[in-house]
């Protein structure tokens, strides 16, 4: 994750990069917002240079019941509305493999998006101007499919001709303390697979045509024992990964719907 390669790269130091710390007192959330502004700062950080947003819960992992359920959502949509710049239309892609559990929260992400383009092609009576045409899909991984996942969303870009992608996947760390209680976002786009050593295509501006918002949750972690690497994953990941897809998916439904409260939105999906 950005804010950790920051921590561990750079300490105090600012050469290259910043970085800066805020809090959400109403959903109990500490924002880390850091910015990779030169090439040499991005080979040292092993990321592209652009803006990255950590949010941390201040208390326990992410939990679709808890009281701040829905202030915490308004605070996730706010920043996912703060790095698209255009938006009439947006794919959200959703990567990973749904039958692993800690890869599973792009495939459940999916699901829960509210999709209204095929509302104004085929129901074009009862399509509001005051929607924004959302398309979505699970890509799945290349040994389910035998295609990259990015020439899954490049193909459907295409199609669609969105102004944005978001595209939605599980990420590794470095700190325990972070799994399943961090979302991150970034414009710099994702390399499915990257954090587990096991890198695709990258999906981001340069690929795609279009700007792509990545966001994620961290359910891995290194852990060496016995001389060998592995990557652990916490004992409650069920829990963990469709808490933290529901988060990101109703983020992002009211993030692109402004007009429809949330629990309308919950219920339409």
């Amino acid at each position: 994750m950005a804010c950790e390669e920051y921590q561990r790269t750079f300490g105090g130091s600012t050469e290259g990069a910043v970085s800066r710390s805020e809090r959400a007192e109403n959903a109990c959330f500490e924002i880390h917002r850091t910015q990779i502004l030169t090439k040499q700062a991005s080979e040292k950080l092993s990321k592209p240079v652009g803006s990255y947003v950590t949010i941390k819960t201040c208390d326990l992992p992410f939990d679709a019941h808890s009281d701040a359920f829905a202030q915490r959502v308004e605070v996730i949509a706010g920043e996912i509305l703060s790095l698209c710049k255009e938006r009439r239309s947006v794919l959200v892609a959703g990567l990973g493999n749904e039958k692993i559990t800690p890869d599973a929260i792009g495939a459940l992400c999916a699901r829960g998006i509210f999709a209204t383009r095929h509302i104004k092609q085929f129901a074009g009576e009862i399509y509001s101007a005051q929607l924004t045409e959302v398309s979505a899909l699970h890509t799945g991984v290349i040994g389910q499919t035998g295609v990259e996942a990015a020439d899954i969303v490049k193909a459907v870009c295409a199609q669609v001709r969105p102004d944005i992608v978001i595209a939605v996947d599980a990420l590794a760390c470095c700190d325990a303390h972070s799994l399943g209680c961090t979302i991150q976002l970034t414009d710099t786009g994702i390399s499915p697979g990257s954090g587990v050593e096991n890198s695709r295509k990258e999906l981001s501006r340069a690929t795609l045509g279009v700007p792509c918002i990545a966001i994620g949750i961290p359910t891995v972690i290194d852990c060496e024992a016995g001389g060998q690497t592995m990557m652990v994953t916490p004992r409650n990941i069920d829990s963990l990964v469709q808490n933290g897809a529901r988060y990101i998916s109703c983020a992002i439904n009211r993030a692109f719907q402004p007009s429809l409260t949330l629990d309308e939105l919950m219920s339409l999906v």
